[in-house]
């Protein structure tokens, strides 16, 4: 077997504070949308994988919701799911945000990392914003504190310094066949997808009318016979009142949600895509164990 023929794949689990950009970050490594993004912080909620190809070497990244103080039950699940994701990992990757930094978030995750036994690789997001001399003082504080064994500079959003990053997180993978086909990009399924394309819209038309207790579950999948798919959905909001605002006046809101959701989903599968959505006001789904099974949690006490 060649050199060219060895095929390498290796586990990257993305981790950080919320809001630090992990889901931009693995987009960008990944080459498309895979996870959705959102100005709101938490807005990953269960373990998303995106696999990234370089060369002959295929990474699978784990986009982990980020790492803070739990204080409800749908916390505790996400911030269990984001340590379970640094579980085993090739590579652990910790990006911050320079410019907020979020520290009573960032130095209980720098104490939890120190001792950890996975090669650990240290991302300065936003270097497109930050100022060059506060970045680097940041780089040596926490260099200081971790062993990390390389340290990056990068803007997730306009992709500056990733496919430097890339290349040596390829470098560093382990010989071994692919785990997933070339031409997959996520181990979520088309209608998980579905669910947070719409949610994604909830967070960017509702900014912060709408808090985090919502949720968008499956409905119906159906593959129409002349190659389109019709998709129902369910908004599950816990007070009327969020329910009135995501219908908005005369169900103007809901409309737009939809149309915005329809357009990307179809880009996104290639194909066209009916859209229907309702909304549901139900005040204890937070406690509902079967939709934690739907977002990909597990059910946490």
């Amino acid at each position: 077997m060649s050199d060219h023929d060895r095929t390498k794949c290796g586990v990257v689990a993305v981790i950080g504070a919320p809001n630090a950009g992990k889901s931009t970050l693995v987009n960008q490594l990944v080459g498309q949308k895979v996870a959705i993004t959102s100005a709101k912080a938490q807005t990953t909620r269960a373990r998303m994988l995106g696999i990234a190809l370089h060369g002959e070497t295929q990474m699978i990244l784990v986009d982990t919701p980020g790492i803070f103080a739990p204080k409800r039950r749908l916390d505790r699940a996400m911030v269990s799911a984001a340590w379970e994701g640094a579980e085993s990992a090739d590579a652990l990757l910790l990006l911050v945000d320079p410019i907020k930094q979020r520290r009573h978030e960032l130095e209980p995750l720098v104490e939890a990392l120190a001792n950890r036994p996975e090669r650990k690789i240290l991302v300065l997001n936003k270097v497109d914003r930050a100022k060059k001399e506060p970045l680097l003082a940041l780089a040596q504080e926490l260099g200081d504190k971790i062993d990390f064994a390389e340290v990056f500079f990068v803007s997730a959003l306009t992709g500056d310094g990733v496919p430097e990053m890339k290349q040596a997180l390829a470098d560093t993978m382990p010989e071994g066949p692919w785990m997933y086909p070339e031409d997959q990009v996520s181990d979520a399924s088309e209608r998980l997808l579905a669910c947070e394309i719409t949610r994604e819209q909830l967070y960017k038309q509702l900014h912060e009318e709408l808090p985090y207790d919502s949720a968008v579950r499956p409905e119906k999948y159906i593959e129409r016979p002349d190659g389109s798919v019709e998709i129902h959905q369910q908004i599950v909001v816990a007070r009327d009142n969020q329910r009135a605002i995501v219908l908005g006046k005369g169900g103007s809101r809901i409309k737009e949600i939809g149309s915005a959701a329809r357009a990307e989903l179809g880009d996104m599968l290639g194909r066209k895509v009916h859209l229907f959505l309702h909304v549901k006001t139900d005040e204890r789904w937070v406690d509902d164990k079967e939709m934690f099974e739907e977002m990909g949690l597990d059910w946490v006490r």
